[in-house]
């Protein structure tokens, strides 16, 4: 290994083909990474470099004193300064520096936000090193951030990429809720004169929106609620908004779900509180054949896999399209197939969110409630039947009513035969009728020939 600035080498690594190594440069670090080198001829080295560790590599390679291969490397280092550090505060400017040494080695160095978003990247001028800066870093701003570098001349790779974790101060809250069911949204336990509460949709594939969906104002009592936020409002107890304690209740939808971020100003100090939620749903929907079982989930980025259960087991399912997994049941329903059925999420943080469906029995059918009715329609039919007989007998009397008690009996006498008129003798009758008869005196009993309706065991007058 070879410093720019000089112009001796010094022995990093040596090895034999009896696994001997030896060098007055090497460090803790350093090793092949081919522990079977003498059989794969494979010598590549690997340590951990620092920044004085640029400069040139000779590989030599060997074999009975004479000399096989050689390839010299430049190492170029890079190093990267987070501003301020990690957790970053909520609203400050968030610097990314790269400092590559020797800065003739690249040729280019540029940073990409979280989802491969390039960011404005500029060249210092008086250091030369590359800067990318973020304004207002507020949660949905942190993850890995990647710094490229375009190495000059020829190189084994087109580019190198570094990627950075920036997290932003305080913890941020992941979790779930159920749809219409009532949840709570943090905000810091400080005390505050005033709080805004944003919202950022979930699962939007274009670049998200911060929206201020709550302000509340406690020395001017003032509050303002926008339209997104409708099922949004201030906690009660142990809460109170009045004193400068704040906290919210959200019913969310399914389109509810996404970034919250309630900010805490006192005096000229702002605390902050994210949580990311996602929204929960169950329903069933019914076919001919089936029941259909969806579960609907929203913030799908941190939702590590959904799975619907059943006693304890796990159901076959299927998801037709992003953040819906479905189960589906053979009708009708059995008491094998009755029951509660859970859709749980695992969240990436290993929390695990759960909503059950009830699947109800249908009651059993039974014979003689199912024969029942079926009668009522000819009984119904039979017990009208006799009161319009009745009624027309009554009618056919009364129009003959005109008729002289002579004719009357002349004409009884003439399809009577010997006896004048049959209902003469009704005790005779009575003997012979069958049960629930209904009797009648067909004699006139005055000049308006009313016939009276004999009860059975009311006797007949003459």
């Amino acid at each position: 290994m070879k410093s720019l600035d000089e112009d001796t080498w010094k022995l990093v690594l040596s090895a034999n083909e009896r696994k001997e190594f030896s060098g007055g440069a090497s460090k803790a670090s350093m090793r092949l990474t081919d522990s079977n080198f003498q059989d794969t001829g494979v010598f590549s080295l690997f340590f951990l470099p620092k920044m004085e560790d640029q400069g040139l590599y000779s590989c030599l390679i060997k074999q009975g004193g004479r000399k096989i291969k050689e390839r010299i490397i430049l190492l170029a280092v890079l190093t990267v300064t987070i501003v301020p550090e990690a957790p970053v505060p909520q609203n400050s400017i968030l610097r990314l520096i790269a400092d590559v040494t020797p800065k003739f080695a690249v040729t280019r160095v540029s940073w990409a936000a979280p989802g491969d978003v390039a960011l404005r990247s500029e060249k210092m001028g008086n250091t030369g090193n590359t800067v990318a800066k973020l304004p207002q870093f507020r949660a949905s701003d942190a993850g890995a951030y990647t710094c490229v570098v375009l190495p000059r001349g020829n190189s084994s790779n087109a580019l190198f990429a570094f990627n950075v974790d920036v997290t932003m101060d305080g913890p941020q809250i992941s979790t779930a809720a159920l749809a219409q069911a009532s949840f709570p949204l943090l905000c810091p336990g400080v005390q505050g004169d005033y709080v805004l509460l944003y919202w950022e949709s979930p699962d939007s594939k274009k670049q998200k929106e911060k929206k201020l969906v709550y302000q509340y104002d406690r020395w001017r009592g003032t509050s303002e609620l926008s339209k997104v936020g409708k099922q949004l409002r201030l906690a009660g107890p142990p809460y109170n908004h009045q004193t400068g304690s704040f906290s919210f209740l959200l019913t969310p939808g399914i389109k509810d779900g996404g970034l919250y971020t309630c900010q805490v100003f006192f005096n000229d100090n702002t605390a902050c509180q994210s949580t990311l939620l996602s929204v929960l749903k169950v329903k069933a929907s019914r076919s001919p054949s089936k029941l259909e079982l969806s579960c609907q989930y929203s913030e799908r980025s941190h939702v590590q896999y959904p799975v619907w259960t059943y006693r304890g087991r796990r159901l076959p399912s299927y998801s037709p399209g992003p953040g819906l997994y479905i189960t589906t049941l053979p009708l009708p329903i059995t008491s094998e197939t009755a029951g509660n059925y859970t859709c749980a999420l695992q969240l990436k943080n290993g929390q695990t969110a759960q909503a059950v469906h009830t699947v109800i029995l249908p009651p059993k059918e039974s014979n003689t409630a199912t024969a029942t009715p079926s009668l009522l329609p000819s009984l119904s039919a039979l017990l009208l039947l006799v009161p319009l007989v009745a009624a027309a007998v009554g009618v056919l009397l009364w129009r003959q009513g005109h008729i002289s008690r002579r004719g009357i009996e002349q004409s009884l006498s003439h399809y009577s035969g010997e006896a004048e008129n049959i209902y003469e003798n009704p005790e005779d009758i009575r003997q012979t009728s069958p049960q629930g008869s209904v009797y009648m005196d067909l004699n006139p009993r005055a000049e308006d020939d009313v016939y009276k309706e004999l009860d059975r065991q009311e006797p007949c007058q003459g």
